[in-house]
Parts: C-alpha cells; sequence; structure tokens
C-alpha cells in the first residue's frame, strides 16, 4: 500500500513539473534585457511585498563600486501615504506615469567616499564616482526586478529638498533618482537604439 501511494504520489509530482507548477519561467540573460522598459502604465491592482522588494535590493548590493565602498542607499515607499507623498514630488507627467505603482523609491549615495583616496580625489571626476556606482547598482536593481516579472521607471525629475525630508535623508548623502516599481498594465514600445558602430571605436 505504501509502495502504491509513493507511486501515486511521484507520479503527481512529475505531472506538476510538466506543466510548470509555479515555477518561475527561465529567461536568458538578453530576455530579460530585451523586455525591461521604462514602463509608465502601471497595474494598480497588483501589489509587491516588502520581501520582493529586499530581493531586488540584495541583488543590487552585488553591484561592483568604487574600492567596495557600497554608497548606495535606498528609501522605499510602501504604505499608500509615503507612497502618494513621493509621487506628489516627482513632477505632474511623473506623477501621472506612475499613479498605479505601488512601490516609490529614492535612491542615494554617500558622498566622499567612492573616487576618493585618503579623503582626497583619486582624480578628476571626484564624486561623480558615487553617481556612477549609483547607477551601477540602480541598473542590477531594474534587471532583477523585470527577472521577477516587475517594471520600473527612473526619474531624474524630483524634488531633492523634499524627499530628504520626508525620509530624514542625511546630509552626506546625494539624492539621485526616484524609481517606481509595479507592473504594467500595456506593453511600451522599444526605442530605438543608435547602431553599434555609432558608440564604439576600436584600435
Amino acid at each position: 500500500m505504501k509502495k502504491v501511494l509513493f507511486i501515486q504520489i511521484a507520479c503527481a509530482a512529475m505531472m506538476l513539473c510538466a506543466c510548470g507548477g509555479n515555477q518561475p519561467s527561465v529567461q536568458s540573460f538578453d530576455d530579460i534585457v530585451a523586455s525591461r522598459r521604462s514602463v509608465r502604465d502601471y497595474d494598480a491592482s497588483k501589489t509587491i511585498s516588502q520581501e520582493q522588494v529586499m530581493e531586488l535590493i540584495q541583488c543590487a548590493q552585488e553591484a561592483p563600486s568604487w574600492a567596495n565602498q557600497q554608497p548606495t542607499k535606498y528609501y522605499v515607499a510602501m504604505s499608500p501615504e509615503k507612497v502618494a507623498a513621493v509621487k506628489d514630488l516627482v513632477g505632474d507627467g511623473n506623477k501621472r506615469n506612475t499613479a498605479g505603482a505601488p512601490v516609490m523609491i529614492v535612491s542615494t549615495y554617500v558622498k566622499g567616499k567612492s573616487g576618493f583616496f585618503r579623503s582626497n580625489p583619486a582624480n578628476e571626476i571626484g564624486d561623480g564616482w558615487g553617481a556612477y556606482d549609483n547607477g551601477l547598482s540602480n541598473a542590477y536593481f531594474i534587471l532583477k526586478a523585470r527577472e521577477r516579472g516587475f517594471d520600473t521607471l527612473i526619474m531624474g525629475m524630483r524634488n531633492s529638498d523634499e524627499l530628504r525630508k520626508l525620509f530624514a535623508i542625511p546630509d552626506d548623502e546625494c539624492i539621485m533618482a526616484v524609481i517606481s516599481l509595479g507592473y504594467r498594465a500595456s506593453d511600451p514600445n522599444r526605442p530605438d537604439r543608435k547602431a553599434v558602430n555609432e558608440v564604439v571605436k576600436f584600435f
């Protein structure tokens, strides 16, 4: 009897696997890059959990940074009140674009870390390396988000002074982008990219 039951369970498991079950579909990196878009139309009926956001941030932490300084910080608005407050600080156009997004994230970097050696700028770019490292972290974040079926919009139009007050962001952090996170309600078009030979020179 036990043997028959074991066989029945094994067969059921095999059928579940064959149908995909709840397992996420395997995507190549190229698939993820190709499907990522700057989304300006979100499905307001879908939510995202704190655990899901944490997974994206943990991936972002794997991004390289100057001397492994890891200067990027994230301030995540998830409560309806905080989300609405952030949307009020990204301009009217972006407020409309992110109306259905359930999560809004402020991305910053700690100044005076990346690009410095013994507290002095290591080259002419100086603190610009902090912005560079922040961009790398955000790139990891949005690509991981897309792998998990989420969508994002990186916004540079924002009221940094009011965001600093809203999240009590320290003065030694530079506020960079606001990132909306949610599920697309429609598929945006893919803008044309420059031809590769316009952006590269081989020597």
